[in-house]
């Protein structure tokens, strides 16, 4: 496994995997190499094929406090081109970890600003701390949420976007709840515990159809339902249904005995 300097990805052996921003005595904010480094887990992650679903993470007090103070200064003395280097870099992050092939939660405690959001709209799911604190607060020092908005669009809705982006305004993790970018808050101290049992839920789960889901999913967002999206559903359906894992789950709840993606119940 790699060595990361920034970051840790740890893969459990029932197939969960975690994802940890590691630089708590910075809370966890984005610099290149911590940037660089996600898009090699990502990579990793993407490729191993005996991982379930990924959680995302940061050590610490906070999730991230979003861009590095010295990062930021170094970038200001870019020119035009390496400054659209490092938007492509960034780009690279947000739209590996929306594409990943397998499910992904974001786990937010206390800051999560800028970037940050980025990420936890790139996520499947997110759930946090009900005080956890909230912002796109790029417009407070001149720039835009540029390279995270269609992810936070997609996420929050247009309407609530222009008000968070334009805004800069801070909001609870209860607000992002209501928002739907969190699908539940929690109280702090029970964060970890609700981390655990999401965790638990998604490995009851058979991996290839919530892989297939995740596909399908992304297919019919847009609501438009064209005779080719139909021919999609219709093919994706039928080809789950004759897989080996469509077969053992109906098999399974057939017998009224459990599938073998899931541990023995004691």
């Amino acid at each position: 496994m790699t060595d990361f300097s920034t970051i840790e990805l740890e893969k459990a052996a029932n197939g969960a995997a975690t994802l940890w921003l590691n630089r708590p005595e910075k809370n966890n904010a984005f610099n290149a190499e911590m940037i660089s480094e996600l898009i090699l887990a990502l990579d990793d992650v993407q490729a191993d094929k005996s991982l379930r679903f990924l959680i995302v993470r940061g050590r610490g007090k906070h999730f991230s406090a979003g861009a590095d103070l010295a990062w930021m200064q170094a970038s200001a003395s870019l020119d035009y081109n390496a400054n659209l280097n490092d938007a492509r870099v960034l780009a690279e992050l947000m739209h590996n970890l929306y594409q990943l092939k397998i499910p992904t939660l974001a786990v937010v405690q206390g800051a999560a600003f800028g970037g940050a959001v980025g990420l936890i709209s790139c996520c499947d799911m997110a759930i946090g701390a009900d005080d956890a604190l909230l912002s796109l607060s790029e417009v407070r020092i001149g720039l835009a949420p540029a390279v995270i908005s269609p992810f936070v669009v997609q996420a929050i809705g247009e309407r609530a976007a222009r008000r968070f982006a334009l805004t800069a305004e801070r909001f609870s993790g209860v607000k992002a709840q209501q928002l739907g970018l969190f699908a539940e808050c929690y109280a702090a101290s029970e964060l970890d515990a609700q981390a655990d049992a999401w965790s638990a839920n998604l490995l009851l789960n058979s991996p290839q159809a919530m892989r297939a889901s995740k596909d399908l999913l992304k297919e019919v967002g847009s609501g438009v339902l064209t005779p080719a999206l139909r021919r999609y559903t219709e093919n994706t359906i039928a080809r789950i249904r004759v897989s080996a894992e469509g077969q053992e789950g109906l098999n399974a709840f057939l017998q009224k005995r459990t599938p073998a993606w899931q541990e023995p119940q004691a």
